[in-house]
């Protein structure tokens, strides 16, 4: 019997959603614009950033070893041109008004001070071994300005992007002041051995997850078509809200508690159709991902052998955008008082969650505000299986959570609904 009144209460949401077709339109056709906008200006920003250089300008005072060792260093690195004809106060100038992103400025004497400095640094060293004639004489250390490399940027310019040039910078000079000091050491002791062919004691190797012998390198589709369908999924929250606030007042919602189905039944209708219609919005990001965007010049969604844990993780995403859509729907008045609030806290649960900016970039209070987002919840749960390779005991917890929520949304409604037509 109970099964009939969910089939009934299921069938009656089903014919509501049809009175209002363009809005279920929006929400399947909304999505997909939006990952199909995003994914191509994410996609081809990668791209033009790996095939075309950024245009810097680089001031060459001291025109010399070191300098040119630089210079040399920034033409082979393949990100940046180097523009040469500025003076150092054009340079700053023309970065200041946001023509160029940076200006790099070569102080003068830079190599002479530096080889001055190594070899009397060098000598003082080897007098005090006593290797050295006259060693009792202590070897006195030239007093050098330190040298300043100049760096401009554009005040818009991306911190990051600064820290990265600055540390590539101070790189190069460490290693071409390495080589000097052993270069110095190498005159003094009359060794012959080729120092500089000597490979560096410790390098770097990115390991990367491995299916079979290729390797899995992450793509901007893998984190739109995921982040985007989560996205979809809680915007429901705004047509449900609506759909119970109209219940209210057309008095709906009045002849359901006075019939002799239970009121738990009409939110288990309720929840079984925008079910579906989650379910509808995923499968339509994922064939988007799978067939459109290969045609698209963008990397192929791949779901192979991950299907079945992204529809039970789509499942609970769903449970938890239904629960907090009737909880909204519950306690708003009127369709002026859920539809905007409905819009906005998707729109904040969306950003805390990492949709838009992952969270690791975000500021260290943020970051524990993300923990209680239901859509980090979402999300962690979807890369655990497009990028980590889990299955269902890996994302066990982020599944309990998400159930955890839609149970806690639907009791609240509960209990508000009961005592506000209370007798």
């Amino acid at each position: 019997m109970l099964l009939y009144k969910l089939w009934r209460s299921f069938v009656k949401e089903v014919l509501l959603l049809k009175r209002d077709i363009g809005g279920i339109v929006i929400i399947f056709v909304m999505p997909l614009l939006l990952i199909i906008t995003i994914t191509l200006i994410q996609d081809s920003t990668f791209k033009n950033l790996e095939g075309s250089k950024i245009p810097i300008i680089f001031i060459d005072n001291d025109k010399s070893e070191v300098s040119k060792n630089i210079k040399h260093e920034l033409e082979n690195s393949k990100t940046f041109q180097l523009l040469t004809n500025y003076t150092e106060k054009s340079a700053q100038d023309a970065v200041f008004s946001g023509d160029y992103q940076m200006a790099i400025v070569i102080p003068q004497n830079l190599t002479k001070d530096l080889n001055s400095n190594i070899d009397a640094k060098v000598q003082a060293i080897v007098s005090s071994f006593g290797l050295e004639e006259n060693s009792n004489q202590k070897v006195p250390v030239p007093a050098i300005k330190a040298k300043e490399i100049h760096l401009y940027f554009d005040p818009a310019t991306n911190a990051g992007f600064k820290n990265s040039v600055m540390n590539s910078v101070n790189k190069m000079v460490f290693e071409i002041e390495n080589k000097k000091i052993y270069k110095a050491f190498q005159d003094q002791l009359g060794t012959t051995e080729n120092l500089e062919e000597n490979k560096n004691l410790i390098s770097f190797k990115e390991i990367t997850p491995r299916k079979g012998a290729m390797e899995v390198i992450p793509n901007s589709v893998q984190h739109n078509v995921p982040a985007w369908a989560l996205f979809a999924i809680f915007f429901i929250v705004v047509p449900l809200s609506i759909n119970l606030v109209k219940e209210k007042s057309q008095g709906t919602s009045v002849r359901a508690r006075i019939s002799p189905t239970p009121y738990f039944i009409h939110i288990l209708g309720k929840t079984f159709t925008y079910l579906i219609i989650c379910m509808i919005q995923f499968l339509l990001m994922v064939a988007v991902g799978i067939y459109l965007f290969p045609y698209m010049d963008l990397p192929q969604f791949d779901v192979t052998g991950k299907m079945f844990q992204l529809i039970v993780v789509t499942l609970f995403s769903g449970l938890a955008a239904i629960g907090f859509g009737v909880l909204l729907g519950t306690i708003a008045d009127t369709q002026e008082q859920s539809a905007p609030f409905g819009a906005t806290s998707v729109v904040v649960l969306a950003a805390i969650g990492g949709i838009w900016v992952p969270v690791f970039l975000m500021p260290e209070f943020m970051q524990s505000v993300a923990k209680f987002s239901p859509m980090n919840w979402g999300l962690n749960a979807y890369y655990d299986i497009i990028l980590r390779n889990s299955g269902i005991g890996g994302i066990a917890k982020e599944l309990t959570f998400l159930f955890l929520f839609y149970l806690a949304m639907v009791g609240i409604s509960l209990i508000y609904e009961r005592k506000q037509n209370a007798v």
